[in-house]
């Protein structure tokens, strides 16, 4: 065993990572969502994707200044710590190796799952017998789990290969996102279909909240994140000082673009009830039939299991970060790195169970009956630890602008400050629409930095 992680990745292999991580399946999966939310008004969901994207620009334009300047073994924590304090960096570690990373993991393995079983009962009808609960039965679940283990296991024991399968795994995702953009478009566009849909209301269709842009943003904050987990293997990636930021602003305008001209295209493929039904990938069959569409449907697939795989990527080197620093529970164990594969092993480990105990939290919430909105610790594990991210966000835009000296004022004060400004709308927004939820999420998190600290307090002692 060593304590060195080596500089493995390059710019391409940072950017794919940006990328991958964050296309995949939020476009796919808060679509409908995002129709549902402001009553089919395809207008306002263009707004929210937008305003979603810029935040999501200015969050990143930002991080990737801060990129510049620090680098140690895993960005946030290193921002985090080297602007705000030792012990902030801390918080945010474990916030990020408990919580955030786990959680959002775990989510991403049941998308990956659902739409993988949504292929093969569209190709292979006859499955139905053996799957008669569709894409969200118990199945389901065991093939997540089952992809939760197997992408494990290809980080943990050959973190080349999981490298070059993001890179894989997201060439193949714009191959899908960039025929619905296109395609979509000319369709919709010969078809009438998509003015029909940018022009007429939905009969007897009412928002399903209060404030349908601001609930409708904070849909878009699972769409648009991920991008932070690329900056915890900064310490592999080639030249981090360069290429980072280099990663972090090209795969954030790509995203975007890539966002837009998909929403609008599906738009064209697709009616509002059928979208509002079935999700956006209903304009795939629509559009290209039933054999093309399922083969899009695949690749669909293929790409949330990219997405799964970066996000585990970065969630098996957490514990190592706080572990290099000499702080959690066990730092001598967890800051190990072994020199045949040069992964933190045991930090992939902790990261596993991390995963299952979120997975499992998962499942009884929103699938085994479900739990009634409101109830004793019901909450949205796929939004609500992106927005507590948010929120701890804002202290260290807060130091970038008091310490950043020597920084131009864009640099310095008039980016971060935009950032300061969508992370608050955020929050806000994640307050018109998740209500109590926030309340018992709130809980849980504190309840787990309250043990994260005393972990670290003992260890001191």
């Amino acid at each position: 065993m060593s304590n060195k992680l080596t500089r493995k990745y390059g710019l391409f292999t940072a950017i794919c990572m940006v990328v991958g991580i964050v296309i995949g399946s939020g476009v796919f999966f808060k679509a409908g969502d995002i129709l549902a939310i402001t009553g089919g008004d395809m207008s306002t969901g263009v707004y929210a994707w937008i305003i979603g994207g810029c935040i999501m620009l200015a969050c990143l334009l930002s991080f990737s200044f801060m990129s510049q300047r620090h680098e140690r073994v895993n960005g946030i924590v290193d921002y985090a710590e080297a602007l705000v304090g030792p012990k902030y960096g801390y918080i945010m570690g474990w916030f990020s190796t408990t919580v955030y990373f786990p959680a959002m993991t775990s989510v991403l393995a049941w998308v990956s799952a659902r739409y993988t079983m949504a292929f093969l009962l569209s190709a292979f009808p006859n499955l139905s017998v053996l799957i008669p609960n569709g894409v969200t039965g118990p199945e389901t679940m065991v093939l997540a789990g089952v992809y939760l283990i197997v992408i494990y296991a290809m980080n943990n024991l050959s973190p080349r290969i999981a490298g070059k399968f993001q890179t894989g795994t997201t060439i193949i995702k714009m191959i899908p996102l960039a025929l619905m953009a296109v395609v979509g478009l000319i369709a919709g566009i010969t078809s009438g279909l998509l003015q029909e849909n940018f022009t007429t209301d939905m009969a007897n269709v009412q928002p399903t909240s209060s404030n349908p842009l601001f609930a409708a943003v904070c849909a878009t904050a699972f769409a648009y994140e991920g991008w932070i987990i690329a900056t915890s293997i900064n310490s592999e990636i080639k030249d981090s000082k360069k290429n980072m930021p280099k990663a972090l602003i090209v795969g954030g305008i790509v995203i975007m673009a890539t966002y837009l001209l998909y929403y609008i295209g599906a738009a064209g493929g697709a009616t509002k009830a059928e979208l509002m039904e079935k999700g956006a990938t209903v304009a795939y069959t629509n559009i290209f039939g039933g054999v093309v569409g399922n083969i899009l449907n695949l690749f669909i697939a293929i790409s949330c299991i990219g997405t799964t795989n970066g996000l585990m990527l970065g969630c098996t080197r957490c514990m190592y970060s706080l572990a290099d620093r000499k702080r959690g529970p066990k730092s001598d164990m967890y800051s190990q790195v072994d020199k045949a594969t040069n992964m933190p092993a045991n930090s992939a480990t902790f990261a596993l169970v991390a995963c299952a105990v979120w997975f499992l939290y998962f499942y009884v919430a929103n699938l085994w009956g479900g739990v009634p909105a409101g109830a004793p610790f019901a909450f949205d594990s796929s939004e609500l630890p992106i927005i507590a991210i948010y929120l701890m966000y804002l202290p260290i835009f807060i130091c970038w602008m008091v310490k950043a000296k020597g920084e131009s004022a864009l640099r310095r004060f008039v980016v971060p400050a935009l950032a300061f400004a969508g992370s608050v709308f955020m929050i806000i927004a994640s307050i018109y629409r998740h209500q109590m939820g926030c309340l018992w999420f709130m809980i849980v998190f504190i309840a787990t930095m309250i043990v994260g600290l005393l972990l670290d307090m003992k260890k001191k002692k």
